[in-house]
């Protein structure tokens, strides 16, 4: 089946607004061509260092609905992050949902592009979920620690890393006391006042997810967390997982062990101090080990994406890796899969 296209028609004086505002975030007016239909839009420039890149990245809002097009310019497979999503969603964590697409922009074809869902209020509406905040963790400073990575020094504020997409100012003020109070408390009043301010299974099942894929960035930025209304607790939702599955972020290889199997981050270390939790999470990545994080149920996944995203690959010249490269990833994402459960296996014997 060939794969969803989208044209993007902007006019000479709004492209030219985006490339003058390429860095900080202005949208301009633009219209988004569908299945016959025209639609009105704002889009703009997304990513980080990307946006330095030969291929951008773009986000549209249609009305208040989000859209990420992603040109995953830096992963060979272009499979990364909807792999690393759709696994998540095997093993309990609710992920973004991704589809590979063709974007055209006035007519010429930009090649081959991830879309991402947003996480937003409708992110939340279409699972059902009623949320009191959310923030996104936009840089390594939301680690939950006191000192900031950046100076080594105690954080100005606790809120650094985040930005507040839902909520007030209230959310700001709780979370900061979550964060101190994770540091603060000690042995049972630590372990009470997660149990009532975390959702401690969804966190551990992300932990897990970010550990087995071997997302190295994913601990201190690239997620988003929300109060969930009914309970109160903390949930995670995971975002940005293209240095995964054995490259970085940049889509270079990297060894299968760089990430440990108790993570990163202050609130994971704080959690994984308390014996009950510790042998939950223990049990748990030993099960996914056994049944969801194999070559039996992963590869498949693997090989249909793949097999449908490479004739829309082989046609696509924005792409900077070679097309032997691509077709070579199958195979370096099973190797992958083999060295990372042996290496965790191993870790879990000492855990």
């Amino acid at each position: 089946m060939a794969l969803a296209e989208y044209d993007i028609v902007i006019g000479a004086y709004e492209r030219k607004l985006m490339q003058k505002h390429i860095w900080d975030g202005t949208f301009v007016k633009a219209q988004l061509l569908y299945e016959g239909k025209k639609v009105p839009i704002r889009v703009r420039y997304r990513g980080g260092h990307t946006r330095d890149y030969p291929k951008k990245s773009y986000e549209i809002r249609v009305g208040n609905k989000t859209y990420h097009f992603n040109a995953e310019y830096d992963d060979p497979s272009m499979m990364r992050n909807a792999l690393s999503f759709q696994f998540l969603e095997t093993i309990g964590v609710p992920s973004p949902f991704t589809r590979h697409c063709v974007l055209h922009i006035n007519g010429r074809s930009e090649g081959v592009y991830l879309l991402i869902e947003a996480v937003n209020r409708a992110y939340f509406r279409r699972r059902k979920i009623a949320v009191r905040s959310l923030v996104y963790a936009s840089n390594d400073s939301a680690n939950f620690s006191l000192i900031s990575p950046e100076t080594g020094r105690r954080k100005r504020t606790l809120f650094e890393g985040y930005r507040l997409v839902i909520g007030k100012a209230a959310a700001r003020t709780r979370l900061k006391r979550f964060i101190r109070s994770i540091h603060r408390l000690r042995g049972a009043k630590l372990s009470r006042y997660l149990n009532r301010k975390l959702d401690i299974d969804n966190y551990l099942r992300w932990l897990a997810g970010a550990v087995l894929t071997g997302n190295y960035d994913g601990f201190d930025q690239n997620y988003a967390l929300y109060e969930h209304a009914p309970t109160g607790k903390y949930r995670i939702v995971p975002w940005d997982y293209e240095g995964t599955w054995g490259r970085n972020c940049y889509g270079r290889r990297c060894a299968s062990d760089i990430v440990r199997i108790t993570g990163y981050n202050a609130l994971t270390e704080a959690l994984l101090s308390d014996k009950t939790v510790r042998g939950r999470y223990r049990e748990l990545m030993r099960a996914l080990l056994r049944t969801a994080f194999t070559e039996s149920r992963i590869m498949p996944m693997v090989n249909r994406m793949h097999s449908r995203i490479a004739p829309s690959i082989y046609n696509d010249d924005t792409r900077k890796w070679p097309l032997r490269v691509f077709d070579s990833e199958p195979e370096l994402i099973r190797d992958y899969i083999r060295e990372r459960r042996d290496i965790l296996l191993k870790e879990l014997e000492d855990m």
